[in-house]
């Protein structure tokens, strides 16, 4: 048989060549071929084909093994373990056919000397014939042998690589799918190593890996080799990239930059073990893989290979450490939400929860109790019980079995992309990842749920908590002239929404971000070294590590946060509230009592727009404006709106307006909408001048009753007075959208009240409001009632 039928370089493949040598050495031949001209840098190699597997099958009479193994195994006459070891043990004995030896040597010594090197450093990983399909993706199942240097051992590892077709975990993934095991081959991938060992590495993809949000590129990264990613064995960083603005070469569309742990890396060994973890340095844990330009160049990559593909991407890059070059060395179809009904989805709601035990990155977004099966190594895999919520460290193909059998999976390591993450989102079943003490909190036989349906979070809670599951169904959905909109006030959990066709964002709440991701009072930031309390300095040293200057904390945090949210929705608007804590709750955040006064009645008192332009808080009302413009202007999220909230004066409205201008945010400027909260009768009674400082107006409901009333909200004795439907309340609002529409003002309104009450939306829609703003959960049930007062 003529080499060149046995060995083919990656730039004469493309993906069509599959059944050649398999979806990872075809997609890298695609890649070179079809896309080295727009940029896309692979390196270069060359992959064995299946005849080269079947004449090394044949060559050492292992096909009949196969076989009858295999059928011994399913009909229960061996187990997996012994199949495993006698067939991987059949190809180890092997011997390679001098032709297909020296064809392997020949195209080996050509790479070493098109790179330079006498005995070239390349990755060997294995391709097999039925893997990266739409439908099943084979990851992790066969081996990757990196840092291979010199012929003989490159023989070796490829024969390690064909033993591997049958590890125990590949055995039973291919008998799960119903793929043939004596119909498939194994093409091997030989690869000049890029020296990540020096830099960093890590994986890709072209949408939100736990959503399906198609609008944004995940990467993952982490220090030196690859590996440790995909088995999970380390917390990488984390970077989101927003797709749509990555043309415009003047933004940095870059969402969220979370910094991992890496608390190891994988670098080149010796001969006798070609690769080896070392923990990373502090400097290393606190730094950055990537910076800004390279995350942007991977990004845009990420694009261009969707594109060519037609299809969300699953790819690994790595950085060389000596020319500081980046490349791409896989790259395939993602597997899981590429086959998700788009017109429906299951929404999960916890109740009686428990306290929290754990922390870490949610996987999925469901929710499961049960009780813990806490595995501590692969060895004990066959004390797990079945159905049991399964706690380690962190997994890799080994674990698949176990896995299946788990109605959850908890690790201590890893990330959205670690082995852990993506078989749990093929099993379909919730997954916490990093979250770096389960194992140490946790105990076997404990009651527990898991929850992966409140955002990026996932939280192990103690006890069995109430679980409530519905299904949405978006078939039939009716369309409206009035817009429904969503109130959201967590960027972590805003791509869940994506599917719902929604008109927007309207009330996303910045005291959210504040209290949950910033916790900082902004005072205490600007004025840091004049703080009196020593334990809130610590705690504003440790929350802002890596800031130099500590209101930039503040500013990329509140940006940061928001930048999902508008992502979520873009182009349609996103309304952004600023800042209306009540004192008493601004005290409450790090160093903020010494910052605020005491009130008898925070309610009505020292909150909202009056803030913006006081001595005591326009310093922090600052770094608001800093953190909006950012989201504006150099993030590139122009659907952002600004809401003013408690404004009770049209003085006050001209002196919020002129202290935003000063901090770069003036109206009508690029785009730049400023909306009021309609929250207080004078609202209402000046409506006419407030629209000739206002683009628009949203009802805020419940305050707009309390005042309108005279009754306290919390108030428990006064709890049946408070009546959102109330005549005097319904007269207020119809005679502000009366006053709005009359002078061309956008309204709207955020409450609870259109998804209680379908007579109240009804109401809402004949006075002419233009939007409705609820919660997600509510979403449907609000647009069908919309709909129906439409009609009527």
């Amino acid at each position: 048989m003529a080499s060149k039928h046995l060995v083919v370089n990656f730039e004469h493949l493309s993906r069509s060549d599959g059944a050649l040598v398999g979806g990872k050495n075809s997609s890298l031949g695609e890649l070179i071929n079809k896309l080295g001209t727009k940029g896309i840098a692979v390196p270069p190699g060359f992959a064995t084909t299946s005849a080269a597997y079947w004449r090394y099958v044949d060559t050492n009479k292992i096909r009949d093994t196969i076989h009858s193994l295999i059928t011994e195994w399913q009909w229960g006459k061996l187990t997996l373990a012994e199949t495993g070891r006698a067939l991987r043990s059949a190809f180890n004995r092997g011997s390679w056919p001098e032709d297909v030896a020296e064809a392997i040597r020949a195209s080996y010594r050509a790479l070493s000397v098109e790179s330079g090197v006498e005995n070239l450093s390349v990755a060997v990983r294995s391709s097999a014939t039925a893997e990266d399909l739409p439908d099943a993706s084979f990851a992790g199942q066969q081996e990757t042998y990196l840092n291979i240097t010199g012929p003989d051992a490159l023989l070796n590892a490829c024969r390690r690589c064909y033993a591997s077709l049958f590890t125990d975990r590949a055995i039973s993934y291919r008998q799960a799918k119903g793929f043939s095991h004596t119909s498939i081959a194994l093409s091997i991938g030989i690869q000049r190593m890029v020296r990540s060992d020096l830099s960093g590495s890590g994986v890709m993809f072209s949408i939100d890996t736990e959503s399906g949000f198609n609008k944004v590129v995940l990467i993952n990264a982490a220090w030196g080799l690859g590996e440790n990613i995909v088995q999970g064995t380390v917390n990488p960083d984390e970077y989101q990239v927003f797709k749509p603005l990555l043309a415009e070469t003047n933004l940095v569309p870059i969402l969220e930059k979370k910094c991992g742990e890496k608390a190891m890396k994988m670098v080149y060994g010796d001969e006798h073990m070609p690769t080896r973890n070392v923990p990373t340095s502090k400097a290393q844990r606190s730094a950055f893989v990537l910076d800004d330009g390279e995350i942007l160049q991977l990004a845009r990559w990420g694009c261009v290979i969707e594109e060519q593909y037609g299809c969300p991407m699953d790819m690994e890059w790595a950085k060389d450490g000596i020319t500081g070059e980046l490349f791409i060395v896989q790259a395939r179809p993602e597997t899981v939400h590429s086959r998700r009904d788009l017109t429906s989805f299951k929404t999960y709601q916890v109740g009686n929860k428990g306290s929290v035990l754990s922390t870490g990155l949610s996987v999925g977004d469901a929710a499961v109790s049960g009780r813990v099966c806490l595995i501590a190594s692969a060895k004990d895999i066959n004390q797990f019980v079945d159905n049991s919520i399964l706690v380690t460290e962190s997994t890799d193909p080994d674990w698949v079995p176990v896995m299946k059998r788990a109605t959850a999976i908890i690790t201590d390591h890893g990330g959205r992309t670690s082995h852990a993450a993506i078989v749990s989102r093929e099993l379909g079943i919730p997954a916490i990842v990093g979250a770096g003490d389960a194992t140490y909190v946790l105990h076997s036989g404990q009651d527990v749920t898991v929850s992966c349906a409140e955002g990026d979070t996932g939280f192990v809670y103690e006890g069995i908590s109430d679980i409530v599951t519905k299904t949405v169904d978006l078939s039939g959905l009716p369309e409206t002239q009035t817009k429904v909109m969503l109130n959201l006030a967590n960027p972590a959990a805003a791509y869940r929404w994506w599917r719902l066709p929604v008109d927007g964002i309207g009330l996303a709440r910045m005291e959210f971000v504040v209290s949950n991701a910033i916790k900082i009072h902004p005072m205490a930031l600007v004025h840091f070294d004049q703080l009196k309390d020593e334990v809130a300095k610590r705690e504003i040293i440790q929350l802002t590590t890596g800031y130099m200057n500590k209101p930039d904390y503040f500013v990329d945090k509140l940006a940061n946060g928001f930048a999902a949210i508008c992502a979520s929705v873009y182009p349609k608007p996103a309304i952004i509230r600023m800042s209306d804590f009540k004192t008493n709750e601004y005290a409450g955040l790090v160093g903020g009592a010494e910052f605020e006064p005491q009130e008898e009645n925070p309610m009505l008192g020292f909150r909202g727009a009056s803030r913006y332009y006081s001595e005591r808080y326009k310093e922090g009302f600052a770094l608001e404006c800093r953190a909006i413009k950012r989201l504006r202007e150099e993030i590139g999220l122009t659907n952002a709106v600004v809401m003013i909230p408690f404004c009770r004066t049209l003085d006050e409205a001209k002196k919020v307006l002129h202290v935003m201008a000063e901090n770069g945010l003036k109206r009508g400027e690029n785009g730049l909408q400023v909306y009021v909260m309609c929250e207080i009768p004078s609202n209402v009674i000046l409506a006419a001048g407030f629209t000739d400082h206002f683009d628009g107006f949203s009802i805020g409901s419940n305050d707009l009753t309390q005042l309108t009333l005279g009754v306290d909200r919390d108030s428990g004795e006064l709890a049946d007075l408070f009546d959102e439907q109330n005549e005097a309340v319904k007269w207020m609002i119809a005679h502000v959208i009366s006053v709005a529409r009359e002078k061309g003002c956008k309204i709207g309104i955020c409450g609870q009240a259109p998804s209680d009450h379908p007579e109240f939306a009804k109401f809402l829609v004949r006075a002419g409001i233009d939007s409705i703003s609820v919660s997600p959960d509510s979403f449907i049930a609000v647009k069908r009632h919309a709909a129906s007062s439409e009609k009527t």
